[in-house]
């Protein structure tokens, strides 16, 4: 019992300094935000890297899940509800929840382990100890562009991938599934509405700036050379998809109901 506590105990230690590490490190990244045109450089060079180089993964991820879903609803109520509703439930599960959370979980393993490992590869190698030596801030630097890339491109993936995702779902209806043209629209028209793709956008902002701000932040934590930086990118994959899946709960509930 004794030895249960104690880790127990570190366990609890450990998460409250790392919770504190990150808000010394937010607030700076806040204090850095007056300096945004000084970084505008570093700003479009990781929009370009978290965007354009993340838009190949984004379709193939989208179109088949996409597929999937429309399948999916078809196949569970072919019996029970008029055709038209694949329309309506495809239309709305992508944007509330599956284009977020899905290209959420996509874009911690591609945006998120990256900025770790190049960010890390920094850190171990001492250039993050040159920037500090020639009185560069690398939170200024290296965090605030990276963070700020997220917070940008990220919604634009997400709102790409939710239209992707919709169409490829338009398209397997109707060639596969004897849907036609007019029962899918007239299910996009039944329920749409703009608020859905508000809340899709807030959503990949806060999961955006998460993924990039503690890929960044696990980046400028490594120690222990090669180790470390695997080390680092793995911590930023598991604690942004465990977060974005903590999140999704509270958003949800926060902007839905």
């Amino acid at each position: 019992m004794r030895r249960l506590l104690e880790f127990l105990g570190m366990k609890t230690a450990r998460f409250l300094l790392l919770t504190y590490s990150m808000y010394g490190y937010f607030r700076r990244f806040l204090g850095e935000l007056p300096n945004v045109y000084f970084y505008r450089h570093q700003i479009i060079e990781q929009c370009y890297s978290v965007g354009v180089n993340s838009l190949s993964l984004v379709i193939l991820v989208s179109a088949f899940s996409g597929m999937a879903v429309s399948t999916m609803m078809a196949y569970q109520m072919e019996d029970y509800v008029p055709d038209y509703m694949v329309g309506s439930i495809v239309v709305r599960s992508v944007l509330l929840e599956l284009a977020p959370i899905l290209m959420g979980l996509v874009l911690a393993g591609q945006v998120g382990a990256g900025i770790a490992s190049e960010v890390g590869t920094m850190k171990v190698s001492e250039q993050v100890d040159a920037l500090v030596s020639l009185a560069v801030d690398p939170v200024g630097y290296l965090l605030m562009p990276r963070v700020l890339a997220g917070i940008v491109m990220i919604p634009v993936l997400v709102v790409f991938s939710a239209f992707t995702s919709i169409y490829a779902g338009y398209v397997m209806s109707i060639l596969l599934m004897d849907i036609t043209v007019a029962d899918f629209v007239k299910g996009m028209k039944l329920d749409w509405s703009s608020y859905d793709l508000v809340v899709c956008v807030i959503k990949s902002i806060v999961y955006g700036g998460m993924i990039t701000f503690y890929g960044s932040y696990a980046g400028l934590s490594a120690t222990g050379g090669a180790q470390g930086v695997g080390r680092a990118a793995t911590s930023a994959v598991v604690i942004s998809a465990a977060s974005i899946l903590i999140l999704d709960y509270f958003l949800t509930k926060t902007l839905l109901y």
